[in-house]
């Protein structure tokens, strides 16, 4: 009942996200805003869907008890998804999942930020995967689907790296 539950529950959380990125998208590109690398947020976006639906696959025929791994992958996703919430409310009508740079985009200054050049990718995005596997005990998924993930995000991070270069002089 757990694997169900739980299934639910990150799913219901990644549409909530999606929405939010989906809206302000619509607002910012009706504002003049920019995208970058759309290949490669599309390519993201198909292997974060894929992921999802291996690791819901993998829990759904395992249906694994709650030991210490559910409970441990509980805790990480719990964690990724506060931070999430948190980088959403830092950025504000800026964060998408695309990378798309508005008119007025103004570089965060946020502490966490200057520390941590990307916490989305780092605290919300990696251990969220790495969560959602150890919840459901997909342990091919995350064998498999985690590294070919993190080879796509590397693409992704050194492309915002090169846009906010040229975006912005003190970045």
């Amino acid at each position: 009942m757990i694997t169900i539950t739980f299934i639910l529950v990150a799913g219901a959380v990644r549409f909530l996200s999606l929405g939010v990125s989906i809206r302000n998208e619509r607002r910012l590109k009706a504002e003049g805003a920019v995208e970058h690398g759309a290949g490669t947020s599309a390519l993201l976006a198909a292997v974060h869907v894929v992921y999802y639906l291996a690791a819901y696959a993998e829990g759904l025929v395992r249906m694994p008890p709650v030991d210490w791994v559910t409970l441990a992958g509980m805790a990480v996703w719990g964690f990724s998804i506060c931070a999430l919430f948190w980088v959403i409310g830092v950025l504000g009508r800026f964060w998408t999942v695309k990378l798309i740079v508005a008119k007025d985009h103004a570089l965060t200054e946020n502490r966490l930020f200057r520390w941590l050049r990307h916490p989305n990718y780092f605290l919300n995005i990696l251990p969220e995967l790495v969560g959602l596997a150890l919840v459901l005990h997909a342990w091919w998924t995350l064998a498999i689907g985690f590294p070919v993930y993190v080879v796509i995000l590397a693409m992704r991070i050194r492309q915002e790296e090169r846009v906010m270069a040229e975006t912005f002089e003190n970045y």
